[in-house]
């Protein structure tokens, strides 16, 4: 067995519950400024989070809220996502966070999953909140701010608990969505020694500072942003600033207004700071390092937006099953195209897909990894997770690469056929199955398809109905109207028949190989 280590020692893991941990340093970096919203410029300091998520875990255990209740987090980057997310951790529950651009069918097939008694959001979304939660055991719906006939978040806090309420350490606190290696959305289970241990390791190689200011475009909802974002500056100190939104103008604006010292984005973003004339108008001088990750980032654009900015652009690699981090590029350690070296206290594995056999440097295999940040396992789905994660540890991520003779790992392809569209899962078959449904649809196909700006787009192959006559635009603004945003079809194309094994498996690499004009197909 071939088994690459970090560059790094082994870093002690803190056997502390996720919210002790997060804000250790609250309390004595008081009136410091924790969370400030980018637009508006309110600031929730570290002294007024630790209080506020006190006392709604102090209102939350008073109405009922106990260990293993789930409370659900739909809403945009705010100060107040910290308060709710915490106060729930503090309570001994669990937080499942869902991506608010989704539909009320996609959030009630979660609000089921999670079995969430709460659900947080927003005036905006309160609309969708309710019709979602409808026939779940949602108890209350409450709003971060106001909104006619909801209460407010603040009307939930209480008594202050002067202490976490106690739970195992190994108990899942987290429950973000993933389609993991398979096409169907799963709750991954996280706990708080899982998430604890990623922010001590990922600070090993980090480096963030306390004196730092970050921007947070990337949505809390993501275990991305939630982790390295959230959870990790918090750990540290830092200020983050909040964005509801991405806006490439209000982006940089804030970025001058504030020093942004460290920006952690996603290819796209890396796309536009790389060649968007809005950059020269604003002054991005204290920027030290632009951190790319979520999807791959070609070395070619992060050479291209690391000379106009003057800094390094690097990239990082993980998961959601792997809390998320596995994999960073050291202070003073970038090279060009590679996601990283391994974390301390992980290990990693490069495998033949085929025979399970271990590769050697240069040679491209399945991506393994073991360590302490490793999801306890899918909710509710012990298939999946035996599927994913072997007898003796190793998550399985379905991703290829190689790993160079200095320990750098190189992403290059994957063994799942998960389209990554700007940092977003979009499972095929989902998109598949909803195609079969219009009447005009015989069969289809969906493949992603390389694009510079998002990575890559959701593309579908349709055989027509004989005898019918629907547009490409009809059937794309079909599927439009029933998936989030980012699952939405950019390019359909009709075709005489599916290409298939004969098992009747789709050959969606044989179609995306035709796509790009591959004369081997």
């Amino acid at each position: 067995m071939m088994i690459h280590r970090s560059p790094l020692p082994d870093v002690e893991l803190p056997a502390q519950h996720l919210t002790d941990h997060v804000l250790a340093r609250a309390g004595e970096l008081g009136d410091k400024p924790a969370l400030i919203d980018g637009p508006s410029g309110r600031t929730l300091t570290y002294g007024a989070l630790l209080e506020a998520v006190r006392a709604l875990a102090g209102g939350l255990v008073a109405r009922g809220f106990a260990p293993g209740h789930t409370l659900a987090l739909l809403a945009p980057n705010l100060p107040e996502y910290a308060t709710a997310f915490h106060g729930a951790a503090y309570a001994g529950g669990v937080v499942t966070t869902i991506n608010p651009t989704y539909t009320e069918g996609e959030v009630h097939h979660q609000l089921v999953d999670a079995d969430a008694r709460l659900l947080v959001t927003v005036g905006p979304f309160l609309e969708v909140a309710r019709a979602a939660a409808d026939g779940t055991a949602v108890e209350e719906i409450v709003v971060i701010g106001q909104a006619d006939g909801a209460r407010s978040l603040t009307d939930l806090l209480g008594e202050p608990l002067a202490e976490q309420v106690p739970v195992d350490l190994d108990s899942t606190v987290v429950l973000p969505y993933s389609s993991g290696t398979t096409g169907v959305n799963k709750g991954v289970m996280l706990t708080h020694r899982n998430l604890v241990s990623n922010i001590a390791q990922t600070l090993a190689m980090a480096e963030v500072r306390e004196d730092e200011t970050l921007t947070a475009v990337l949505p809390f909802f993501h275990i991305y942003a939630m982790q390295v974002l959230m959870n990790t500056a918090l750990r540290v100190g830092a200020t983050v600033v909040t964005m509801p939104r991405f806006e490439l103008e209000q982006f940089l604006s804030l970025h001058q207004e504030h020093g942004v010292t460290r920006s952690f984005v996603a290819p796209p973003i890396v796309l536009a700071l790389a060649r968007h004339p809005l950059v020269d108008d604003y002054d991005l001088s204290r920027l030290e390092q632009v951190f790319s990750a979520a999807a791959p980032l070609s070395a070619e654009l992060a050479l291209e937006a690391g000379k106009r900015l003057g800094c390094d652009v690097v990239q990082g690699y993980g998961m959601t099953e792997l809390s998320p981090v596995s994999h960073i590029t050291p202070a003073g350690g970038f090279r060009p195209g590679s996601v990283g070296v391994t974390l301390p206290n992980t290990q990693t594995r490069v495998v033949d897909p085929a025979t399970g056999d271990d590769l050697d440097f240069g040679v491209d295999g399945e991506i393994w990894v073991r360590g302490p940040q490793v999801m306890k396992g899918y909710l509710n789905n012990e298939r999946a997770t035996a599927a994913t994660i072997t007898d003796d540890g190793w998550l399985r991520t379905g991703d290829i690469g190689h790993i160079d003779e200095d320990g750098h790992l190189f992403i290059v392809d994957r063994l799942k056929e998960l389209i990554k569209y700007k940092g977003f899962q979009v499972p095929p078959a989902e998109l598949e199955a909803l195609l079969l449904t219009h009447p005009a649809v015989a069969d289809a196909a969906v493949v992603g398809l390389p694009d510079e700006e998002a990575g890559e787009i959701p593309a579908a192959y349709v055989v027509r109905q004989p005898g019918t006559d629907a547009t490409a635009e009809q059937i794309m603004g079909y599927v439009a109207g029933q998936v989030a945003h980012y699952k939405q079809v950019r390019r359909l194309d009709f075709i005489e028949t599916i290409p298939k094994s004969a098992s009747g498996k789709l050959l969606r690499r044989e179609l995306k190989r035709r796509a790009l004009g591959d004369p081997a197909s």
